[in-house]
């Protein structure tokens, strides 16, 4: 698989921010692609004011660090409690990195990332795995219920 500082980038950090309440296997499909892809990349447990997630934001993120495999060395959590493109600018990553399940987060993160390129942020869209497309963080919640 081409890596993307193959291609004489230098190495290009991503961003892959998101509730994760709970991360579910979607997520860390989106994960294991793109860290082969990138040289680092940050799941980046933000804080989101229209949602109330059941744990908060370090509980999520140390949930996060515990589910990875050791041997993905090239990804770390981080908590983040301000805007993406305010984190990317500050740790120099370059892409930011969005799991698309449906045509409705098609429409959603479309407009995002118009708004983040603007801000000089590129956004990378990764399309759900058919098997994993309908599983959204909000089923896995209602599962566990």
């Amino acid at each position: 698989m081409l890596h993307v500082s193959d291609r004489g980038l230098g190495p290009v950090r991503a961003v892959y921010p998101g509730t994760f309440d709970p991360f579910t296997p979607g997520h860390f499909d989106v994960v294991d692609r793109s860290r082969r892809m990138f040289d680092q990349v940050t799941v980046l447990v933000a804080v989101n004011d229209d949602k109330r997630p059941s744990q908060t934001t370090a509980a999520r993120a140390a949930e996060i660090r515990g589910l990875l495999p050791a041997d993905w060395a090239n990804v770390e959590v981080a908590a983040w409690p301000g805007l993406t493109v305010d984190y990317c600018r500050r740790n120099g990553c370059g892409v930011i990195i969005r799991g698309i399940r449906n045509s409705a987060d098609w429409m959603r993160e479309h407009e995002l990332a118009a708004a983040n390129e603007v801000l000089g942020v590129t956004t990378l869209f990764v399309p759900a795995r058919p098997e994993l497309a309908s599983m959204s963080s909000t089923a896995v919640r209602a599962l566990r219920a």
